[in-house]
C-alpha cells in the first residue's frame, strides 16, 4: 500500500468482506464515539500503512483471501494485498476507550446523541486496558468521551481515569474531550501525554450549522492554551473533510492551527444512517484527499511540526486518515 492506494480506500471508507474472515482473533471493532460510531469496521495493514474500513455489503470494494492475507478488489481489479490486523480496543496497538458514549450536544454529523451508548466505570476501563496489555501488543492508552452532563464533569472524570491509569502503566496516555476552562492543566497534572480538542471545521457558517451547541472560539482558545501546557507536537484536532468546506478553507484552517502549534487531522466524513437528511455531506474523493494531505504536510513542515512524533490517539493509529509524515 502507498498513499495513493490508501487514499482510494479512504475515499470509499467501507468494504464488503466475508464475515468468516473476521472470526477468531479480535478483527472487528465498533467505535462508540465520533461520526463513525456504531458502525462495525476492520483494519488492513500493508507496506507500513494502515486503514480502517467499515463493513458494507454494498461497497464497491471487495475483500477476498484467507484469514491472514487478503486482496482488496474494485471492479475486478486488485488494488492491494494486505494483512487483516487485530484491534485491541477500537484500534491496533492501543486501548482507545470511550468513557461516555452519550452526549448532550447535537452535532449534526454525529450519531452519539442518538445511540445512548455505555458510560464506562473506572473499574471497566481498567479491566479493558488490562485485557489489552495481556495481548503483548499494547503500546498506548487513549481516552475519548461524549458529554453526558457537562464538559466540566466529563473533564473531571477523564482526569480521574488518567490518574488511575498512570498509577499502573508507564505508557503514553492521550485524551480527547470537549474542553473545559481547566481541562488542559488538570489533564497534564494527572499524567496525560497528549490532548485533542476537535474544531470539526474552521468555516464559521458550517460550524454554526453542524455544531450549533458548541463554541468554536472556546475550542481555539483551549487548543492554544494546551500547546502552552503540553508543548508542540502533543496537541491535535480533528478537521472534518466533506461538510461542504472549500479547499481554501482547509488550507487556511490548517495554517491557522499549525501557527498555534496544533496538528490538524484531516478526517474524511463518515455519513451515518442515524443522521441522514440533517446536513448534506460528501465523502472526499481520492484526488482531494491526496491534494489536501500534501498541503497539510507542507504546512506542518514549514512550521517544524511532526505528526509522526505522536504516541497515542489518531495520529499514532492512522487508520481513518491520510496522515502527514506517516502516509504522505
Amino acid at each position: 500500500m502507498n498513499a495513493e492506494i490508501k487514499a482510494q480506500l479512504l475515499s470509499v471508507g467501507s468494504a464488503d468482506i466475508d464475515e468468516a474472515l473476521l472470526r477468531g482473533t479480535t478483527r472487528t471493532t465498533v467505535p462508540s464515539s465520533g461520526p463513525g460510531a456504531g458502525l462495525e469496521s476492520f483494519f488492513l495493514k500493508s507496506g507500513g500503512h494502515r486503514v480502517r474500513l467499515s463493513i458494507n455489503s454494498h461497497s464497491p470494494l471487495k475483500i477476498a483471501g484467507d484469514s491472514q492475507e487478503v486482496a482488496v478488489i474494485r471492479d475486478g481489479v486488485e488494488l492491494v494485498q494486505a494483512e487483516l490486523e487485530p484491534a485491541l480496543c477500537h484500534c491496533p496497538e492501543q486501548a482507545y476507550l470511550t468513557i461516555s458514549g452519550r452526549c448532550i450536544y447535537d452535532c449534526k454529523f454525529c450519531p452519539v446523541p442518538r445511540l445512548r451508548g455505555e458510560v464506562k466505570s473506572q473499574e471497566r476501563i481498567l479491566q479493558l486496558v488490562e485485557e489489552a496489555e495481556r495481548t503483548g501488543r499494547l503500546r498506548a492508552i487513549a481516552l475519548t468521551s461524549g458529554v453526558e452532563r457537562s464538559p466540566e464533569d466529563e473533564a473531571r472524570v477523564a482526569v480521574q481515569e488518567v490518574k488511575a491509569l498512570r498509577e499502573r502503566y508507564d505508557l503514553p496516555i492521550g485524551v480527547s474531550v470537549y474542553p473545559s476552562k481547566t481541562s488542559s492543566e488538570d489533564l497534564y497534572a494527572a499524567g496525560a501525554t497528549e490532548v485533542k480538542y476537535n474544531v470539526e471545521t474552521l468555516s464559521s457558517p458550517l460550524f454554526k450549522k453542524c455544531c450549533p451547541d458548541l463554541s468554536l472560539p472556546l475550542i481555539l482558545r483551549s487548543l492554544e492554551k494546551a500547546v502552552d501546557i503540553f508543548g508542540r507536537n502533543k496537541v491535535t484536532t480533528n478537521f472534518i473533510i466533506g461538510l461542504g468546506e472549500s479547499d481554501e478553507c482547509v488550507r487556511f484552517g490548517a495554517s491557522r492551527l499549525a501557527d498555534m502549534g496544533v496538528i490538524p487531522i484531516l478526517r474524511p466524513i463518515s455519513p451515518h444512517p442515524l443522521r441522514t437528511g440533517e446536513i448534506q455531506v460528501q465523502r472526499p474523493s481520492t484526488d482531494r484527499l491526496l491534494k489536501l494531505g500534501r498541503m497539510l504536510r507542507r504546512v506542518l513542515d514549514e512550521r517544524g511540526l511532526c505528526a509522526d512524533r505522536a504516541k497515542s490517539m489518531c495520529l499514532a493509529c492512522t487508520g481513518c486518515d491520510l496522515t502527514a509524515h506517516r502516509d504522505i
